[in-house]
C-alpha cells in the first residue's frame, strides 16, 4: 500500500491531537498507517522534516479554515459572520480542534519553530476576526479587542481539561453576539 505525504501529515496530527509532541514517532506512525518506516523516509529527509512538514501543514489548515469561513460572510455584516462562525464550532469541519490546538501550543513553549508557527497562526486568527468586527467598530483597536474576546474564549476553552465541548462553547458564542451591535447602530 502506498502512502502520501498528506497522510502521513494527517496521521501526524492525530497523533500529536491524541499524543503530543512525544508521539510523533516514526516507528508508531508507520505502524498506524501499516506501512514500513521506508515509506516514511520515501517523503521526508527524518524527523526534523516530518515536524517541519507537519507544522506547515497545521498552519495551512489553521489559517485557511478561518479565513474561508469568515470571507463566506463577510459581506453579510458583523452579527451574520460571527452567528455563521457560531453555528460552525458544533460542527465537524476542521474549525475547532482543541486536542491539536493544545498539544500544539504546549510543543510550542519548547520550540521555536512551533512558537513561531503557533505565532503566525494567532496573528491571522485575530487579524480575521478583527476584519469580521471592523464594519461594527467605530475604529481598529476598537475591532481588535472585540476580535481578541471570542478568540480567548475559544484559547480557554481548550486549555480546560477536559475542553468544552463544542455544543456548550456554541450556547458561550450564542450569549457573546448579543453583544453584537447591529451594523446601523454602530
Amino acid at each position: 500500500m502506498r502512502i502520501t505525504r498528506a497522510r502521513w501529515l494527517d496521521e501526524g496530527l492525530a497523533v500529536l491531537a491524541s499524543e503530543g509532541v512525544d508521539g510523533l514517532r516514526i516507528d508508531g506512525l508507520a505502524a498506524r498507517l501499516g506501512v514500513t518506516k521506508g515509506s516514511f523516509h520515501h517523503h521526508f529527509d527524518g524527523a526534523a522534516d516530518f515536524r517541519r512538514a507537519l507544522l506547515a501543514h497545521y498552519e495551512e489548515q489553521a489559517r485557511t479554515s478561518l479565513a474561508a469561513a469568515i470571507e463566506s460572510r463577510g459581506g453579510e455584516g458583523t452579527r451574520a459572520t460571527l452567528a455563521w462562525l457560531t453555528t460552525l464550532v458544533s460542527r465537524d469541519d476542521g474549525l475547532r480542534r482543541p486536542e491539536l490546538d493544545a498539544a500544539v501550543r504546549a510543543w510550542a513553549y519548547a520550540d521555536p519553530e512551533a512558537r513561531a508557527t503557533q505565532a503566525r497562526i494567532d496573528a491571522a486568527a485575530i487579524e480575521a476576526l478583527q476584519a469580521a468586527w471592523r464594519p461594527a467598530a467605530e475604529t481598529d483597536a476598537a475591532a481588535r479587542t472585540a476580535a481578541l474576546v471570542p478568540y480567548l474564549v475559544s484559547l480557554g476553552a481548550a486549555a480546560i481539561v477536559p475542553p468544552v465541548d463544542a455544543e456548550e462553547l456554541r450556547s458561550i458564542y450564542e450569549l457573546l453576539l448579543e453583544a453584537v451591535p447591529a451594523e446601523d447602530d454602530a
